[in-house]
């Protein structure tokens, strides 16, 4: 009888944990933001990004199944060997759950391979299409944007709106070329026209050949497939020589600093598609405030999306009840996102959360109502018209 009571007890007690939803973990939660601190990328992600996720972690609450949330950053130096030592040791040494952010493709190419070895989550704030191409993984998920929204996507909403001629002037290695040909097959598949292309080099200081070359193109829109300082160099040159004349200057990648360093005299007329602007909607600009009383500074895109990131990170652990990375991402693909960042929006199985983008334009001078009112947004584009259609992904996990 003793032996059935004590057999008894151990069933009601295993059956009474299996019936539990969320178990208390007996460790924290680690988050991890890698990025560029100190470079190029500082700015619109950096100590942004690092701010942001705080901010989350605050939001949920500090805690997440009975243990606390702690926030590790640290600088990648735009270098994917460096990037990926600073991963091991956080993912081997210092329990670190998930990395996000990293801005710089190589870096998080580098590190997503590895959080896939070791049943780690990786949230990738870079534009690379092969984060849920043929490099995707189960355990990884591509938040804010991609090489396919910002060119092709861009070249197919001004298409929709008259723009049937494009001359394409391109920083000359592989991030100018994919961007410049997702733009040519945007504008081929809408029956429009390339002009012409100029290719110049990496940090070029005299852009001034190249835009006489798209002015006497007479193309409508002329599109800068560059980015950094490559892009506001042709920008505020093309402004200071009145270069553009009736045509539409466009960009994949703009960021709100960009114009912000660029200032709206140079930036006034530049349209591009952007993930979040501050100024969009109620909970935006609530949002954006709270951040601006931290950083002084309001949110890029980037920025806006380790918020949400990493709110939805916490959303799904409590929701698993467990850190388990693969439990953990089948409850990120499972619930939806809904936040200041992202109003309606889901991650698909190759691991691309699909979300609305916005096609803004630079306002003038005269238009701003003061610092940091820089977008007219023109149009909301839902996400399944410029995100890459899952039929078309190389993603191994998709199911065909």
């Amino acid at each position: 009888m003793t032996s059935f009571r004590r057999w008894a007890a151990l069933l009601a007690a295993s059956a009474a944990l299996l019936a539990t939803p969320a178990q208390a973990l007996d460790r924290p939660v680690k988050i991890g933001i890698l990025n560029d601190q100190s470079g190029l990328y500082a700015d619109l992600a950096g100590p942004g990004s690092v701010e942001a996720a705080r901010l989350a972690i605050e939001d949920f609450g500090g805690s997440v199944l009975g243990r606390p949330v702690e926030l590790v950053s640290a600088d990648h130096q735009n270098k994917a060997d460096i990037g990926a030592g600073i991963a091991r040791l956080w993912f081997d040494k210092e329990g670190v759950d998930v990395i996000a952010d990293f801005s710089n493709s190589a870096v998080g190419l580098a590190v997503q391979a590895i959080a896939k070895d070791k049943q780690k989550v990786t949230i990738v704030a870079a534009a690379s299409s092969a984060f849920t191409g043929k490099a995707c993984s189960p355990n990884s998920v591509q938040w804010v944007y991609t090489s396919r929204t910002n060119g092709y996507g861009l070249a197919k909403v001004l298409s929709a709106r008259g723009a049937d001629s494009w001359f394409l002037i391109t920083v000359d290695y592989a991030f100018g070329h994919a961007f410049a040909d997702e733009i040519r097959k945007a504008v081929t598949e809408a029956r429009g026209k390339v002009a012409g292309e100029v290719r110049h080099p990496l940090a070029t200081q005299d852009m001034s050949s190249y835009l006489l070359a798209a002015q006497a193109s007479k193309a409508k829109v002329i599109a800068l497939a560059s980015a950094g300082s490559d892009m506001t160099t042709t920008v505020k040159q093309a402004s200071e020589f009145g270069v553009a004349g009736g045509a539409t200057i466009v960009t994949p990648i703009v960021f709100l600093t960009d114009v912000h360093a660029m200032g709206l005299k140079a930036a006034q007329g530049l349209q591009f598609l952007t993930a979040f602007y501050w100024d969009r909607d109620e909970a935006s600009r609530a949002f954006a405030k709270r951040f601006y009383d931290r950083h002084k500074a309001m949110p890029t895109m980037t920025q806006a999306g380790i918020y949400s990131s990493v709110l939805h990170y916490l959303k799904a652990v409590k929701a698993a009840g467990t850190n388990d990375a693969s439990a953990v991402m089948a409850k990120m693909r499972e619930i939806p996102v809904s936040d200041a960042f992202a109003p309606k929006g889901f991650v698909r199985e190759d691991g691309q959360m699909i979300h609305d983008m916005y096609l803004v334009e630079v306002k003038k001078p005269e238009e701003s109502k003061g610092p940091w009112d820089y977008y007219k947004v023109l149009a909301t584009v839902p996400g399944e018209e410029v995100f890459q259609r899952l039929s078309e992904s190389e993603c191994p996990l998709v199911k065909k």
